[in-house]
């Protein structure tokens, strides 16, 4: 019975694109009991469906990890402030800019600012560096994730010319999302900042880990049914990894097949997502990106980050790309046509409902 009824579930959400939040419990309480043809038949689909709005481009991001500093203390980050032995480092204005000329040099059309939430990196000191960004290379997308900040603060950076903001939401269970952050932190004050993002205009991104300590099913079904109605033009979607400074350093870190799983079913969901296959996912699977690309991911995130820094930079430990950013390029090159994939060097937005790629 329980075959019968993943079939099903799993046919709708390739027909249909929709499921129930039961339906997605069942699904995820009997992974591991669906049959190596169903599964192959279920990432196919994944697959297929990413390709009808993409093709075969993956999109590059170069990723600049501007700050290590935060205000925040989320039990599961390395880089919260209770941490006495994180390395703190604040990459400079000219740090930054150089680090996008050398991206525009290599052809990448996407540059990603993500940080802490460091109160140093305000307005004030953001929108110069915008505007700078956008002199430097007018056509290219800027990304922020910096963390929440005030409806008027997420106005002006994006009328400095900033297009995207990445957001988790982290968890959309209250009980859930108050056992993995402090008790300052609030989901609603997480969700406020999502709605006003897409209010003034950025093109977003949520997600959650997968392998969270405390989840269940039903918290998993719920953040999936968040995402089908929030509809957000991107999903971060990458397994837990411990860090071994953090309240969570001795719990299980997620796992790969699971975050594959997931990845199929936000594609099929969302149809149109922008989807990444996340650094964190290739670090605990040497073939993590080949593998969520064949279950519908078409994003990758060279890191940009200079490397003093990006050792710095840790969120959770045995972190993957520590090599020069050419040279990731050149493996995620690789990796790409040997399963009949290549890279996109362009901006890569998001495709609407009904924009079919002839690619």
């Amino acid at each position: 019975m329980s075959e019968k009824n993943c079939i099903q579930i799993i046919n709708k959400l390739v027909t249909c694109h929709d499921a129930t939040r039961d339906e997605l419990v069942f699904l995820l309480e009997h992974r591991e009991q669906i049959d190596d043809n169903l599964l192959r038949f279920f990432f196919t689909s994944a697959q297929k469906t990413a390709s009808l709005y993409y093709g075969n481009k993956i999109y590059l991001r170069g990723l600049i990890e501007i700050s290590s500093f935060c205000k925040n203390d989320c039990y599961y980050c390395g880089l919260r402030r209770s941490n006495k032995s994180a390395l703190r480092y604040r990459l400079s204005e000219e740090e930054i800019l150089d680090c996008v000329t050398q991206g525009s040099k290599i052809g990448l059309h996407t540059f990603v600012l993500q940080g802490g939430e460091d109160n140093y990196w305000n307005v004030e000191h953001l929108v110069p560096i915008i505007n700078k960004i956008k002199k430097i290379t007018p056509t290219s997308a800027v990304t922020l994730s910096l963390g929440e900040m005030s409806s008027g603060s997420y106005r002006l950076l994006f009328e400095a010319g900033a297009d995207r903001y990445l957001l988790r939401h982290e968890a959309i269970s209250e009980e859930l999302y108050a056992k993995l952050h402090p008790t300052e932190m609030k989901l609603q004050t997480r969700l406020e900042a999502l709605n006003n993002l897409k209010k003034i205009g950025f093109q977003v991104g949520s997600g959650f880990m997968t392998g969270r300590p405390f989840e269940t099913a039903e918290n998993v079904a719920d953040d999936l049914i968040f995402l089908k109605n929030f509809a957000p033009h991107m999903v971060g979607l990458g397994p837990f990894i411990p860090q071994a400074d953090t309240p969570f350093s001795d719990k299980i870190c997620g796992t790969s097949d699971n975050t594959i799983f997931l990845l199929a079913i936000i594609r099929l969901l969302l149809p149109n997502v922008l989807l990444p296959a996340t650094t964190a996912l290739a670090t605990i699977d040497e073939s993590g990106y080949e593998k969520a690309i064949l279950a519908g991911a078409n994003v990758i995130m060279p890191n940009l980050t200079p490397q003093g820094a990006r050792c710095a930079y840790r969120i959770y430990d045995g972190k993957a790309n520590a090599c020069d950013t050419a040279s990731q390029i050149g493996e995620i090159k690789e990796k790409l046509a040997k399963i009949g994939y290549a890279i996109s060097l362009d901006r890569g937005d998001a495709k609407r409902i009904g924009d079919i790629t002839n690619d």
